[in-house]
């Protein structure tokens, strides 16, 4: 499945891809994943890895990750270039893993989040989840608190509505151009 807006299209990650996402992982994360952990997420079946690709260059400006368990999906990752930040890529890389997580017959999705990531939290607010739990110390370097969170029922006409109602808000709203230079 792939997405497209204005100037963004949503794909599969590729191989070819990851020079990008582990450039991005590196300046995102506290934890950076490596080439290797990469490389086996993608090659899995029960799992689903995204990239939203600059359609003016095919750049990679974010990646997401979900895997699946038992009618569940488990967001794993989700990341954005910081250059472009703020400009609704998380928006439209959380978008597609709901879709993805229907298709494959999923009733929830559950993630976990840093405790102080307020835009992060924001984000998932706007998709339905909400706090279930806390992991103590999940997070190193700085040690946080990570919030898990579940949006439940996204099989549903309600959640489908709510999917709707925020692809129409991102019709009218592309990214920044001056953000991708």
């Amino acid at each position: 499945m792939t997405t497209t807006s204005p100037t963004v299209t949503i794909t599969t990650m590729r191989r070819r891809h990851l020079r990008n996402v582990l450039r991005i992982e590196e300046q995102t994360s506290s934890t950076p994943w490596s080439l290797g952990l990469f490389l086996a997420e993608v090659r899995r079946d029960e799992r689903d890895y995204i990239v939203a690709l600059s359609d003016a260059d095919e750049r990679v400006l974010g990646f997401a990750g979900l895997l699946y368990v038992v009618g569940e999906g488990h967001v794993t990752t989700v990341s954005v270039d910081p250059k472009v930040q703020r400009g609704r890529i998380g928006t439209r890389l959380m978008l597609e893993l709901a879709r993805r997580a229907i298709t494959r017959g999923s009733d929830s999705i559950t993630l976990e989040v840093r405790a102080s990531n307020k835009a992060a939290l924001a984000l998932y607010r706007r998709f339905g989840f909400a706090p279930s739990g806390v992991r103590k110390d999940y997070y190193k370097d700085p040690t946080e608190d990570a919030l898990v969170l579940w949006a439940h029922e996204i099989d549903s006409p309600a959640y489908a509505e709510r999917l709707a109602f925020i692809e129409e808000q991102l019709s009218g709203a592309p990214i920044d151009q001056k953000e991708l230079a």
